[in-house]
């Protein structure tokens, strides 16, 4: 009996001790969580009853060489529900699928989700917005936010690109300097109690957004939009497949105007023409036809040159010391390499010819003669000094590359058919910059747009800069080469191009789209002015047009047109 009476006697105590040791660790481990980390679980608390929402933020304008703005902002909401403070679900169904132009099937589908936030739609227009916060419905909120707006619809549409639903860019300039333009979003938090209904004595807490900086372009959208006159018009008229024009300064590389039609509506980016049957069509071939329809020739695509490119050879001949201004020529109307019969386009012959005259002439036989004389690799040397073989570093994404035989592949044929512009491809923007290079004295520049980012209130944060390389062939070969091409346009085939009261200079071209003997051409013309001392370059190709297809009567007259317009604008008119 008496060891019955200990023993329970020590199991009372042990039991004790147990629950005094586990009452003191409840104690300490309370303490511990009342103390220690209390900061901790105060803010995993907060955040249970608080719900964020994202503010976008402004983005940056993009604003013309002239102060234009020609991409803005305007103001959007974002309609939403909160499942936990909805009353009543068939009264917002009804509303939010009448104003928004919604199935109620989506809207519902929303509507009874069990989620935190559930956006309903995006992008809505203010006055809609309005329109819904005025219902007054328990769960929806309606946001406010921006939207991209392009001011000119259409115009530069390859150049600028667009934004996407999140307003962030999609293609062209917008997100090229995407990381200048975006900004920083802000958000909106709520207080909400323990049913996740939102506490009006709370109120909100904002972090507003920052916007983004303004980008400031060398795109001057009169001569833009002047440009795109002229493409459409002879578009029209010649019933072409496609027409691009660049405009730039030759000697900066800054571009002023880079039209490629036919364009799209940049504030509606994902409508194809109306000329598009899309019946029928799956989501992968309408994604195809919007990319072919948002591609820009003068940068993504490559063409063969033709006898523009005779500028290079010609550039390159001089230089290397194979050829003078005074050296003599006999054109029959062919020339023979190796086994291969070469024919010029005046298949009579040209006779006796200089130099001088040849370019005149755009005399195949002697830009044959050129090349041969150079050598592959001395041609392939001269390809790589003035930056043929490399891309432009143009600030648009996607530019294409020279498409060349490679140098061991390159035999006699081959040099002869480079030297006058076939069997190769380069993209228009290359052209356009290695011309600007052998004209403005030597230094190969970069084509560009971006000039700098500033913000709202103009003033200049980061101001870009471009590679150059200089003395890609010497002073001395420039100026001969800007006298030669100023004579091909006063007195030679690119005298369409030729304007009243300006010293112009320049080089015309056809070239037959492959397969040979298909029927299909591109007529060309690149010029430039003023002659002796250039300060605007322009290029025109058009492809495929009906009728007569020489560079000389298709291309010339746009940039002298264009010429006509714009170098009264830019003060490089002589009226003496």
């Amino acid at each position: 009996m008496i060891k019955n009476k200990t023993y329970n006697r020590k199991k009372i105590v042990t039991v004790f001790f147990v629950c005094l040791a586990g009452f003191l660790l409840l104690i300490g481990r309370l303490l511990y969580l009342m103390i220690f980390s209390a900061d901790y679980y105060s803010e995993k608390a907060k955040q249970l009853h608080e719900r964020e929402r994202s503010i976008k933020a402004a983005r940056g304008r993009i604003i013309d060489a002239g102060g234009t703005v020609i991409a803005d902002n305007k103001t959007v909401c974002t309609i939403s529900v909160i499942h936990s403070q909805i009353k009543d679900a068939d009264k917002i169904v009804e509303v939010l699928s009448k104003e928004l132009e919604l199935s109620e099937e989506y809207v519902r589908k929303r509507v009874e989700k069990y989620s935190s936030i559930e956006r309903i739609k995006s992008n809505v227009d203010k006055e809609k917005g309005d329109a819904i916060r005025a219902y007054n419905l328990d769960g929806v909120k309606v946001d406010e936010d921006y939207k991209r707006y392009y001011p000119y619809d259409s115009l530069a549409s390859k150049v600028l690109g667009f934004t996407g639903g999140d307003n962030q860019g999609i293609i062209g300039l917008e997100v090229k300097y995407e990381e200048y333009l975006k900004g920083e979003e802000g958000t909106i938090l709520t207080v909400t109690d323990a049913r996740g209904i939102e506490i009006d004595e709370a109120g909100e807490e904002r972090v507003e957004p920052v916007p983004g900086n303004d980008l400031y372009i060398s795109l001057d959208m009169d001569i833009q939009s002047y440009a795109t006159q002229l493409a459409k018009q002879v578009m029209e008229t010649k019933e072409a497949e496609r027409v691009s024009i660049l405009v730039m300064n030759p000697r900066n590389g800054e571009i002023m105007a880079m039209v490629d039609v036919p364009e799209f509506d940049l504030n509606n980016p994902y409508e194809l023409p109306d000329t598009v049957d899309t019946a029928g069509l799956s989501e992968e071939k309408k994604q195809e036809l919007l990319n072919s329809m948002w591609r820009n020739g003068c940068i993504n695509d490559t063409y063969e040159p033709g006898s523009t490119f005779k500028i290079i050879t010609a550039a390159a001949g001089l230089e290397g010391g194979v050829v003078t201004v005074n050296d003599s020529f006999s054109c029959p109307g062919y020339i023979m390499v190796e086994d291969r019969r070469i024919r010029c386009h005046k298949t009579t012959g040209h006779g006796s010819e200089n130099f001088v005259e040849a370019t005149m002439n755009s005399c195949n036989p002697v830009f044959i003669t050129v090349g041969l004389r150079l050598g592959v690799d001395n041609y392939y040397n001269y390809f790589t000094k003035f930056g043929l073989l490399n891309k432009t570093g143009v600030d648009l994404p996607g530019e294409a590359g020279t498409i060349m035989h490679k140098k061991e592949d390159m035999k006699a044929v081959e040099l002869a058919t480079v030297s006058f512009g076939q069997s190769f491809q380069i993209t228009p923007i290359q052209l356009a910059a290695t011309v600007s290079s052998i004209i403005n004295g030597g230094t190969r520049v970069t084509p560009h747009f971006g000039v700098m980012t500033a913000d709202r209130d103009g003033n200049q944060i980061k101001r870009f800069s471009y590679p150059v390389t200089k003395n890609i062939v010497s002073e001395e070969t420039s100026e001969t080469m800007r006298m030669i091409l100023e004579k091909v346009v006063a007195e030679g085939t690119g005298k369409n191009g030729y304007v009243e009261g300006a010293r112009v200079g320049g080089k015309t071209a056809t070239s037959q789209t492959l397969p040979r003997g298909s029927g299909r051409y591109i007529a060309s013309f690149i010029g430039f002015a003023p002659a002796d001392n250039p300060s605007v370059l322009a290029l025109a190709i058009i492809h495929n047009p009906q009728g007569v297809y020489y560079g000389g009567q298709v291309a010339a007259p746009v940039v002298r047109q264009l010429f006509e317009n714009i170098l009264p604008y830019l003060g490089e008119m002589d009226y003496n």
